[in-house]
């Protein structure tokens, strides 16, 4: 079994981290156990580009139990955890292409080498591994049956090749389930990023002026963890729907520019480009902590930060203090997604719906092979449904039912006052 990662000494403490995240991830427990006994992936070539953490590796297993062939590589060059990597390899003879802190040339190379096997369909947490079948590997194209993916960033994307017309295959954008985003997006990534700014700056978050760059889930969820905190949250959007709920919401709304000069901390989760640019660099308050959310680290325009800096060094690990004249401006997890850089990511317990709809879409797309389109399609609702009702189900909590008159009356139209 070919392989790279660090060091497969590492397994015995990464399986230790995969059994302490499977015990918060019943739902994804529950399709695994239906999954090994319907093999409902049997056939299935299937290449992951996901973040290498202990909740990814309960998912792989998800997937090999349903009689997939799984190749994992990492989303991101910081976002694997090497111990986890490691015990998949050896205890669950998953191969794994994935070293944390790898330069972009051992990036790609994993990219590529998850390609290599002939996947007859694809998992992404951003799009990459669609990216270069589309642009490097157009011969392999005819070989997939379909993608899954897992982040806004990526169904931008996607969304934006579909609009070209040139997605040439089917994806379902599991980010779209509000199993998914209403959860993950919002509860994970709220707490996870609070959790990273905490362990890698030790800073007290009370008392702060803390700009949020972005109002979408992922957005209101760190704006509401730092409220939580005792932050006074700023908002910043383009959006002027979502900049009216965020004023609705209680938030102060303000430019970037006029926020950037007041924060303490500010980060974007916006899924763009050089959403803190230059110009915002020259402005900010001395002291700033800088830091995104987004999947790419591109949201923070760090050759213009470089640039501007006389001196760079790094002061706390994933911490990196950058001298502009005689103002300091702090960077954390290299820019790059800041919760799996400088922290764990999400709690397994959020993740369980997220990857839950990662398996479900998997089978669906394996169901329904050469009858989609070439197009983006969302989980079917009926599927998003079930995934909560196993999650409350696992909770122990029950709830009401429509009576038949109930559901009688809501389809109809002739019932009035």
């Amino acid at each position: 079994m070919k392989y790279d990662i660090k060091d497969v000494s590492l397994a015995a403490s990464g399986k230790n981290r995969i059994e302490w995240a499977e015990k918060d991830m019943p739902v994804l427990r529950q399709i695994r156990e239906r999954f090994k006994k319907n093999k409902s992936l049997k056939g299935v070539k299937l290449s992951a580009c996901l973040h290498v953490t202990s909740e990814t590796a309960n998912l792989m297993i998800t997937l090999k139990a349903g009689g997939a062939d799984v190749y994992l590589c990492a989303s991101n060059p910081l976002s694997t955890n090497d111990e986890v990597a490691a015990s998949l390899v050896k205890d669950f003879k998953i191969p794994v292409f994935a070293i944390k802190g790898e330069n972009n040339k051992t990036y790609y190379q994993h990219l590529n080498q998850v390609l290599d096997v002939h996947p007859n369909q694809t998992m992404d947490d951003g799009a990459d591994l669609v990216s270069i079948l589309h642009s490097e590997r157009i011969k392999q194209l005819s070989e997939v049956t379909g993608s899954t993916e897992e982040t806004t960033t990526g169904v931008i994307r996607l969304k934006a090749m579909e609009k070209d017309a040139a997605l040439k295959i089917p994806v379902l954008a599991v980010n779209d389930n509000l199993t998914k985003h209403l959860f993950d997006n919002r509860y994970g990534t709220g707490q996870s990023t609070i959790d990273a700014l905490m362990r890698s700056t030790n800073k007290l978050i009370a008392g702060s002026v803390f700009v949020v760059c972005g109002y979408g889930w992922c957005g209101r969820g760190i704006a509401m963890r730092a409220r939580g905190m005792g932050a006074l949250v700023v908002v910043c959007e383009v959006d002027p729907i979502k900049a009216l709920e965020a004023v609705m919401d209680g938030y102060q709304v303000m430019t970037l520019s006029q926020a950037i000069k007041i924060a303490d901390f500010a980060v974007s989760a916006t899924g763009d480009k050089h959403v803190i640019d230059g110009r915002h660099l020259k402005v900010a308050k001395d002291g700033i902590i800088l830091a995104q959310s987004g999947h790419f680290d591109v949201e923070i325009n760090k050759k213009a930060l470089e640039k501007m800096s006389q001196k760079v060094r790094r002061v706390r690990p994933m911490v990196d203090e950058y001298l502009i004249g005689k103002k300091i401006v702090y960077l954390v997890g290299e820019g790059r997604l800041v919760n799996l850089a400088a922290a764990d990511g999400h709690p397994a317990s959020v993740m369980d719906t997220s990857f839950a709809g990662q398996a479900l879409a998997a089978e669906y797309i394996w169901k329904n092979k050469n009858k989609l389109e070439h197009k983006v399609y969302s989980l079917p609702a009926k599927i998003d449904t079930e995934i909560a009702r196993l999650k409350l189900k696992s909770r122990g909590i029950q709830i009401d039912t429509l009576t038949k008159e109930q559901v009688k009356y809501l389809n109809s139209w002739n019932e009035g006052t």
